[in-house]
């Protein structure tokens, strides 16, 4: 086979796999999960055969009209750069980890037909994304993620919070994606096609003539989709549905997706030198922002959510100091270190019977318990932490390397503002980012009081895949000086100043964290435990599910616990109140958005009810009145007819007597 025609199979398969799951669901149920797993793992095949067919060298397009528009064309079209095979593999490797996580996660769950062929398209989505030569074909993929998302998120909808976080996230990101379109569609107007090789010859050429605009307007969907500042805020609460979901949306899919579409078209954004600067404070207010938060929370996913949306800010900052190679290599890296942290997530909380970080710091024996989540976890907060040998640290360095030489003026891509703007920011957020994986692993896995539940050994099927998915987390970062034909060519090397720098600010947020920890470990005996409900024999995404429940029926939320021996409240101080309600950017739009728009709607409501409803129900009770009156003159008695009809006779008779003498008189 052509390497276009394997190309075409790696998206098409799990959609084939998506479609078959959902028709022979029912009739035949064992089918489900081989439907769910082998056209996963047959695609992420593919997508290695691909990757190492195209070899980092000149891209492969390939493509056929789709449809004829009568002004610019829309083409199923295929561009297979570095970029692009590569985030290919990525997606592949985490979705079938995924999918075999989700066979032991949910084996008893009566939804798990619709539930994996939701993933299968998600991914399907997702890879389409990553092939596609033409950004209506990329727009669809765009919008099924969206779709998926909300039913993935939503599947345990018989919660309050897995409701409202369905549909959270899937208006927070219809809301960047409204002026998203507007913008595919005035770039398309600007250049005469949707081709990304067309577009991108055409910026070459100068032919964008509104850069800015358009830069902007499709910065308003990369930040929904992506979770940026300001429009994160949906991340946190989709963890409210099952941890393979968190897994595969923040590792491989949908928030990787405007990120990998700046990467693509960086060429446009560069083009505007104010979109770049926008782009740069998103990114460092991001960074920030969710290290802050991330030190604050109790729900440990929330914690890994928050994470997630800092390194997205790490990659949409090397974005704006012009280096897409330095942003999809931490793309990928995060990747594969951030699927583990989830993964490892969902075992622990089995494990433990709760999502508290308050209550497992009450627990001891959790390593002993789950040793392969211990260790693959640890190894992946390594990485997040930006420790070497670990990829984390290789691709955060390439980041800030980026960042350097634009501030420096040794690059002219970007203005010397956003390099600044990114450096000081991704240093400030390496020192939170320290502080909150350290923090997660003490009170993970070295709690003091009684021991963890035993839930016997945990499936293979679960822990298999933290091993595998630790391999790239281990190794991939050391590729860094033999990958470089796969991302533009340029060096991914780290330097020797930021190295030391980065990883030094590292050390001192990780040393003060511990040493804070220490300080009120001797706290930790006062507050009750609280929001465990662990059943040991019941599959983990039942107990993920009662541990959610239970988490904010013990403390009214899922945030936060009321929690004194937490170092997070220590380092924090009065910071942490509003840390963790997310600097309280949820309240700040309900006031603005929400209670404006509801308030419409309930005068909308009265106008509809007692104005115009009045109107229509005076029409019909004047047309009752008349009936009733003249149902009243059918009396059925001819003497009262004729009576009638000689009394208006004589009426008609008198009206034309004195109409004559009147107008005789004139």
């Amino acid at each position: 086979m052509t390497t276009t025609t394997l190309a075409v199979l790696v998206p098409l398969l799990p959609f084939l796999g998506a479609a078959a799951a959902l028709l022979l669901g029912r009739t035949a149920p064992g089918f489900a999960r081989p439907l769910a797993v082998l056209p996963t793992f047959t695609a992420a095949v593919i997508a290695v055969v691909v990757a190492v067919r195209q070899g980092g060298g000149r891209a492969i397009d390939a493509s056929t009209q789709l449809t004829p528009t009568g002004s610019v064309p829309i083409d199923l079209a295929l561009h297979l750069d570095g970029f692009a095979v590569l985030t290919a593999v990525l997606v592949g490797l985490v979705a079938t980890c995924v999918q075999i996580y989700s066979t032991a996660y949910l084996r008893d769950d009566t939804r798990y037909t619709s539930y994996s062929a939701l993933v299968s398209l998600f991914t399907s989505a997702m890879l389409l994304v990553v092939y596609s030569g033409d950004l209506m074909v990329l727009l669809v993929g765009w919008e099924i993620m969206g779709i998926c998302s909300y039913f993935l998120v939503g599947h345990y909808w018989e919660t309050p919070e897995a409701r409202a976080a369905s549909l959270k996230a899937f208006l927070v990101t219809k809301l960047g994606d409204v002026p998203f379109l507007i913008g595919l569609f005035a770039l398309a107007a600007d250049t005469g096609t949707f081709r990304i090789t067309g577009i991108l010859a055409a910026v070459t050429n100068g032919g964008l003539d509104h850069p800015t605009l358009i830069a902007l307007l499709l910065l308003a969907g990369v930040a929904g989709k992506s979770a940026q500042f300001p429009l994160h805020t949906w991340l946190p609460d989709a963890m409210a549905g099952p941890t393979p979901v968190s897994a595969l949306i923040h590792a491989a899919t949908m928030v990787a997706a405007g990120i990998y579409f700046v990467a693509r078209l960086l060429p446009v954004f560069a083009a505007s030198g104010a979109a770049l600067v926008v782009l740069a404070v998103m990114a460092a207010v991001t960074m920030i922002g969710s290290g802050l938060a991330a030190l604050a929370q109790d729900d440990i996913k929330r914690v890994l959510a928050y994470s997630t949306i800092g390194q997205l800010g790490y990659m949409a900052g090397a974005l704006a100091v012009g280096d897409r190679g330095a942003a999809v290599f931490h793309l990928i890296s995060h990747g594969a270190f951030k699927a583990v942290l989830f993964l490892a997530a969902g075992v622990v909380i089995h494990a433990a019977g709760t999502n508290s970080l308050a209550a497992m710091s009450r627990m001891s024996g959790l390593t002993k318990r789950i040793p392969d989540a211990y260790w693959t976890m640890t190894v992946a907060l390594l990485a997040l932490a930006a420790i070497p040998p670990f990829a984390g640290f290789f691709s955060k360095e390439a980041v800030l390397v980026a960042a350097e030489h634009t501030a420096l003026g040794d690059r002219d891509i970007a203005p010397a503002a956003a390099g600044w703007t990114v450096l000081v920011a991704g240093l400030l957020a390496a020192v939170l980012t320290a502080a909150y994986a350290v923090r997660l692993w003490l009170l993970t896995f070295h709690g003091r009081g009684t021991e963890a539940p035993d839930h016997g050994r945990q499936p293979a099927a679960m822990t298999s895949v933290l091993w595998v998915l630790a391999v790239p987390t281990m190794a991939f970062g050391l590729t860094a000086g033999v990958i470089s034909d796969w991302f533009d060519g340029h060096s991914l090397a780290p330097t020797l100043t930021t190295a030391v720098l980065s990883t030094g600010v590292g050390l001192v947020g990780g040393l003060v964290t511990y040493g804070a920890w220490r300080h009120t470990t001797a706290l930790a005996a006062r507050p009750p435990v609280g929001a465990v409900a662990a059943h040991p024999d019941a599959e983990p995404a039942l107990v993920e599910l009662e541990a959610m429940t239970s988490h904010t029926a013990a403390y009214g939320t899922i945030a936060d616990a009321p929690d004194p021996s937490d170092p997070g409240r220590l380092l924090l101080g009065p910071l942490h109140r509003h840390a963790v309600m997310g600097f309280h950017l949820d309240a700040l739009y309900s006031t603005l958005f929400v209670r404006p728009v509801q308030a419409a709607a309930r005068l909308v409501r009265f106008l509809d009810r007692e104005v115009v409803d009045t109107y229509v129900r005076g029409s019909g009770s004047l047309a009752r009145g008349l009936g009733t009156a003249v149902r009243r003159a059918q009396t059925g008695n001819v003497q009262t007819y004729l009576g009638a009809l000689l009394a208006g006779t004589l009426v008609l008779a008198i009206a034309a007597v004195v109409f004559a003498n009147v107008n005789a008189g004139a």
